[in-house]
C-alpha cells in the first residue's frame, strides 16, 4: 500500500527546511521550529492539516514584518522545489492579504509558483477582489514561464481539486474566458492541459459557452485542436448530440441506427468484490459508409445507500468501415479503489455506442469472501 502523501512532511523535512532557513535568518529557532510544527496532534493531521500547521509556525518564527518574512523565503526559494514546498505560496495565502502587500504577494506567487504551485494561493485572492486578482492572471497568461501561465489558468477553475470552489465563476465564468483565449494555442502541453480542464469545469455548468467556445477554436491550430478535444470529454461522453457534431461522429439519432445488432455476456455472472468479471462483447454497425464511433461499456455501480452511479469505461473510438463487425473482451475487476468503493447488489452494465445503449447485462456482486481479501 502507497505511504500517506502527508508523509513528506516529516521530521526529516522539518529540519531540512530549518537548516536553510537559519542559514538565511540566523535570529530563526530552528529546534523550537521543528518541536511546534510536531506537535502532540501531529501524527492525526490530514496533508492539509500539516501543511497549514508548518505555515503558521514559519509565521511564528520568521520575521513578524511580511516583507522581511517574504525576503527570507526568496532567499531560499531556488533550492526548495517539489510539492512540499506549497508551504511557500500556502504563507502568502495566510499572511499576504493586506492591501498594501499586494503587490509583493504577486510577485511572490509568481516567483514560487515554478518551484511548486500557487494554484491553491491565488484563490482565496479571487474571492476577495476577483476582478483585480483576474487582471493580474491575464498578466501572467503572456509570461514567458510555462509553470507562470499555467498558473493564470489552473488557479481560477471554478472546480480545482482540493481546491476552494469558485462559485462566482461556477454562476459567471466570463472574466475566465480571455485568460483562455490568451492561452488557447500555448506551446507548453502543460499548460494546455490545465486550459482543457479549465474549460471543462466550466462545461458542467455552461455546457453551451463551452461547445460555443469549440466552434470558434476548433480548426485555428493543432495545439488549439488538441485543448478542444480534452475540454469536451466529459460532454463527448455525455453523447451531448452538439459535441458530437463538432468532432464528427456518426450521430446515433440520424437515419437507421448506428448498430444492426449487438450483444454482451458476462462470466461469472455472480462475483465477489476484489473478483473479476470478463466482458465479451460483439456488434455490427449499419450499412454505409466509414463512421466515427465511441464504444464503451458502462457499470451503474450499486451504492451505501442502495442507488447507483454509472462510470463509463472505453473500449474504442475510431472510424470504422460501415457494416464492420467489432468484437472483443475486457476483464473488470470488482476490487476497492481510492476513488471507488464496492457494495453488494446487482451491478447493471450496458454497452453503449456513441452515447446509446445498444445491449446490456448483469452481475450480482456480494461480499468479499476470506479468498478475496
Amino acid at each position: 500500500m502507497a505511504e500517506p502523501l502527508k508523509n513528506m512532511y516529516n521530521e526529516s523535512f522539518l529540519n531540512q527546511l530549518a537548516g536553510r532557513l537559519s542559514g538565511a535568518y540566523p535570529a530563526f529557532d530552528q529546534e523550537g521550529f521543528v518541536s511546534e510544527a510536531m506537535a502532540s496532534d501531529w501524527e492525526e493531521l490530514e496533508l492539509k492539516g500539516r501543511m497549514r500547521r508548518i505555515t503558521g509556525t514559519l509565521g511564528r518564527c520568521l520575521p513578524q514584518n511580511y516583507r522581511d518574512a517574504i525576503e527570507v523565503l526568496f532567499a531560499i526559494n531556488e533550492e526548495c522545489s517539489g510539492f512540499p514546498y506549497l508551504i511557500f505560496p500556502d504563507f502568502v495565502e495566510v499572511y499576504g492579504q493586506a492591501e498594501e502587500d499586494w503587490e509583493l504577494s504577486m510577485q511572490a506567487l509568481e516567483r514560487f509558483t515554478p518551484k511548486s504551485s500557487a494554484e491553491f494561493a491565488v484563490r482565496p485572492f479571487l474571492l476577495r477582489d476577483s476582478k483585480r486578482m483576474m487582471s493580474q492572471m491575464l498578466k501572467w497568461a503572456g509570461h514567458a514561464d510555462e509553470h507562470v501561465r499555467r498558473l493564470a489558468s489552473e488557479g481560477c477553475r471554478p472546480r480545482l481539486p482540493w481546491g476552494q470552489a469558485l462559485g462566482m465563476f461556477k454562476k459567471d465564468p466570463s472574466p475566465i474566458l480571455p485568460v483562455l483565449e490568451r492561452l488557447k494555442a500555448d506551446p507548453s502541453l502543460y499548460v494546455r492541459k490545465s486550459v482543457a480542464n479549465n474549460l471543462n469545469d466550466i462545461a458542467k455548468d455552461h455546457p453551451a459557452l463551452v461547445l460555443e467556445t469549440a466552434r470558434r477554436w476548433i480548426g485555428s491550430d493543432p495545439n488549439t485542436d488538441w485543448i478542444v478535444r480534452h475540454a469536451c470529454r466529459n460532454l463527448v461522453r455525455q453523447a451531448h448530440p452538439e459535441a458530437l457534431a463538432i468532432f464528427g461522429y456518426a450521430d446515433p439519432e440520424a437515419g437507421e441506427p448506428l448498430a444492426a445488432a449487438a450483444s454482451l455476456t458476462v462470466h461469472p455472472q455472480a462475483a465477489a468484490i476484489g473478483e473479476s468479471s470478463e466482458l465479451q462483447y460483439e456488434l455490427r454497425l449499419r450499412d454505409g459508409e466509414d463512421i466515427l464511433i465511441r464504444l464503451e461499456y458502462g457499470i451503474d455501480f450499486v451504492k451505501s445507500g442502495g442507488k447507483t452511479s454509472r462510470k463509463l469505461f472505453l473500449l474504442s473510438d475510431k472510424t470504422v468501415p460501415g457494416g464492420a463487425r467489432i468484437a472483443g473482451t475486457r476483464i473488470h475487476r470488482w476490487a476497492d479503489l481510492t476513488t471507488r468503493r464496492h457494495y453488494p447488489g446487482r451491478h447493471r452494465i450496458v454497452l453503449l455506442l456513441s452515447g446509446q445503449e445498444i445491449a446490456e447485462a448483469w452481475v450480482d456482486l456480494a461480499e468479499a469472501g476470506p479468498a478475496s481479501l
